[in-house]
């Protein structure tokens, strides 16, 4: 079974932080682009803490589990680090 990944126009570089950007540090470090190729690997709904939305829990590709706190985990110096992809 193959499942269809979208595939980005563009790729632009986080230049301050933000909830988006929070979020790709958060996929781009358990090896995904965003949730949309998490989602083509694992097929379901990412947890997310109810109050903010950030993403709680990632399973890598490995089957190992990232948890994530409630707040920002993004430090200044990888906020040049995260790509932020347009579809």
């Amino acid at each position: 079974m193959t499942t269809l990944v979208l595939q980005p126009k563009s790729m632009t570089r986080a230049t301050e932080w933000s909830a988006q950007v929070e979020e790709a540090y958060r996929f781009q470090l358990a090896g995904y682009r965003d949730a949309n190729e998490y989602g083509s690997f694992h097929g379901k709904n990412v947890d997310r803490w109810p109050h903010n939305g950030f993403v709680k829990k990632l399973q890598r590709k490995d089957g190992c589990f990232y948890y994530f706190n409630k707040e920002r985990e993004c430090p200044e110096k990888d906020i040049p680090k995260c790509k932020l992809y347009a579809y």
